[in-house]
């Protein structure tokens, strides 16, 4: 098969499970012509799978109209909500003031990519809107997506939309309902600002800055730039669009605490631990940043993912090079001005960081779940002070 693809693999490995399986399928959309005439060769009629219930099942898929036509479709529906997935994983931006409106964006686009069969796209949206309701369109995302420039000022009849102001409106009142004065302020005299473009809003600056959404745009420091005549608003504003909406950066946490910290061996302090979490998890931002400087990468793409997913998920460092734990601990004791570089263990071995020990179901239950969640509960939160 790699002599016909150019030594290109099909499955191409992304950071999450639902960028794997959509960029092997359009992989196997790119590579269509390629497996067929492979399959039209001597070489299939001479290979070992040829005449084999699997050789035939596969000449019969590759051969297949109906399922090149199916792939086709998929590509069709899935390519604009996996930007909207691509954008609320990427890192160089928050996303909250942008999901809602990109969903509605992508929404519009699977009609149109369908020709505009409602037999067809209904099934779809249906299912969208189903997953977005009591998730995705709550009051704080419609807060957001109407204080986020790109959208208002994209879109003037947004102001008008009923759905959007209700939930504005009802976000407000439960933000400050312990405050009527300022919540008057913001409701009666700030927003109406805001959608009037009056003062520094309706300034040409304000106005072509958050026309094109790209890595230089933060609708955050627009609001710090432009919203001093609303300074209730402003900083609510800059509070709501600072917001992520993806867990990634939990995950990311825990897979540095993991990768230091095994249950089964591993016994170290709680200080001790919360530092070496720290010092890693920070020394990987620092590698990643440096590799990505000047470049916005496409972190779900399999040609960007790399840079991405050796610190995101794996905890690995891309390039073999593993962090000696003796050196950190080292710089941990210097800057806390101890000498503790004895921790007591069952094992005198040093430990590597990255060691992944296989564990067993039965391991698993050898030791004390309960506990061991309390302590990384603990850490995350003495972390985030």
């Amino acid at each position: 098969m790699r002599n016909h693809t150019k030594k290109r693999e099909i499955i191409r490995p992304g950071v999450t499970r639902f960028a794997s399986a959509f960029l092997t399928l359009q992989s196997l959309s790119e590579k269509k012509e390629q497996l067929k005439n492979m399959l039209s060769s001597n070489e299939w009629e001479e290979c070992k799978f040829y005449g084999t219930p699997k050789g035939r099942a596969s000449y019969g898929t590759v051969t297949s109209l109906q399922f090149w036509s199916n792939v086709t479709q998929c590509l069709k529906v899935f390519s604009p909500l996996v930007k909207v997935l691509r954008m609320v994983d990427a890192d160089w931006k928050p996303s909250m003031g942008f999901v809602y409106g990109e969903l509605k964006v992508a929404k519009e686009e699977i009609i149109k990519s369908l020709g505009g069969n409602k037999k067809a796209y209904k099934p779809i949206i249906d299912i969208i809107n189903h997953k977005m309701k009591g998730r995705l369109d709550s009051k704080l995302h419609l807060t957001a997506y109407l204080l986020n420039p790109y959208n208002h000022y994209k879109d003037f009849q947004l102001q008008h939309d009923p759905d959007v102001m209700d939930a504005v409106l009802e976000f407000f009142d439960t933000l400050l309902c312990a405050d009527f004065e300022k919540q008057r302020q913001v409701v009666m005299t700030d927003l109406p600002k805001y959608k009037q473009k009056v003062d520094r809003f309706g300034s040409d600056l304000a106005i072509k800055g958050c026309m094109v959404n790209n890595a230089d745009f933060d609708p955050a420091r627009w609001w710090g730039l432009f919203g001093s005549s609303t300074p209730h608003l402003k900083r609510i504003a800059m509070t709501i669009l600072s917001l992520t909406s993806s867990s990634s950066g939990c995950e990311r946490i825990w897979s540095t605490f993991e990768a230091v910290h095994t249950k089964k061996r591993n016994r170290l302090e709680k200080n001790r631990l919360k530092n070496l979490v720290y010092v890693q998890f920070n020394a990987n931002l620092m590698e990643k940043n440096k590799k990505t400087k000047g470049r916005t990468l496409e972190v779900l793409l399999a040609n960007d993912s790399h840079a991405a997913q050796e610190w995101m998920i794996d905890g690995d460092d891309g390039d073999g090079d593993e962090v000696d734990p003796e050196s950190v601990m080292e710089a941990i004791d210097e800057a806390l001005g101890t000498n503790n570089n004895q921790v007591t263990r069952k094992s005198s071995t040093p430990r590597e960081l990255f060691d992944e020990d296989f564990e067993s179901d039965n391991e698993e239950q050898m030791f004390e779940e309960d506990e061991y969640e309390l302590d990384g509960v603990k850490i995350v939160e003495e972390l985030e002070d």
